[in-house]
């Protein structure tokens, strides 16, 4: 890319995103010319849960009807327990970022994936049936997915994927450059990443962008308190970083 297609040079964006899921959005970001700051707000830990292991044992032995995918973490989550031809049911992804981790796993398309990419836009775009659905979820994803599905004649059933630990403080590169007022721009892309980040803040100089991937993110980032600049459209990390560029105009 030339020096004059780097709408972001000079520009620095901080990164909220877990560390092992922050690669393309870091690389979207630099490619564009912004120095990047890695601050991870959340961390991501496997679930232990009983009810996981025999969810997906009843998986991939065909007792559900459909499994929904609402973050590419829950692929890897598939991942660590099964082998591909294991997923003996339809899958519904949440938004094209999960359905590539999935293509990318299982070597096929997901069979359901909304034109919004959102959890309610899941719920809107499933079919009506019967029968079991499993929903392998954060511990804090919020509820309506599975009341959505049941009104529309599904069983579904949530278990604990992996749980979501907030941050107790950011990355010294990032607190230092909040404290200088370095930073021109903020990502969220979950609301946990805007709640991690409010516990781990500390003196902040300057006025930075916040930038949300989608509408459930930028409702918590307001009722956190921060005005949101850029929503992302679509809800991708190629539409995370447009919106950046919106937001620094």
């Amino acid at each position: 890319m030339s020096p004059r297609a780097k709408p972001l040079a000079g520009r620095t964006v901080l990164v909220t995103r877990p560390a092992e899921q922050a690669d393309e959005l870091v690389r979207l970001l630099e490619r564009r010319g912004a120095r990047v700051i890695l601050a991870p707000a959340i961390e991501l830990v496997p679930s232990r849960s009983p009810a996981l292991k025999r969810a997906l044992r009843e998986l991939a032995e065909g007792a559900y009807a459909w499994v929904t995918l609402t973050s590419p973490r829950t692929v890897e989550v598939l991942a660590a327990h099964l082998r591909p031809r294991e997923v003996r049911a339809k899958v519904a992804a949440v938004g094209e970022g999960t359905a590539e981790a999935f293509r990318r796993w299982a070597r096929r398309d997901p069979d359901l994936t909304p034109k919004v990419f959102t959890t309610l836009g899941l719920a809107r775009a499933f079919p009506r049936g019967s029968g079991r659905v499993l929903c392998a979820r954060a511990d804090i994803a919020p509820e309506g997915l599975e009341d959505a599905l049941a009104r529309k004649g599904w069983t579904p059933e949530r278990v604990e994927a992996y749980r979501t630990r907030l941050a107790r403080s950011l990355a010294k590169e990032a607190r230092d450059a909040l404290r200088r007022g370095e930073v021109n721009a903020v990502t969220f892309t979950s609301a946990s990443t805007v709640r991690g980040f409010v516990r781990a803040l500390r003196a902040v100089k300057g006025n930075p962008k916040v930038v949300c991937i989608g509408p459930v993110t930028a409702r918590a980032a307001r009722e956190a308190g921060f005005r949101v600049h850029a929503v992302a459209s679509p809800h991708t990390m190629e539409g995370l970083v447009a919106a950046v560029e919106r937001a620094l105009g």
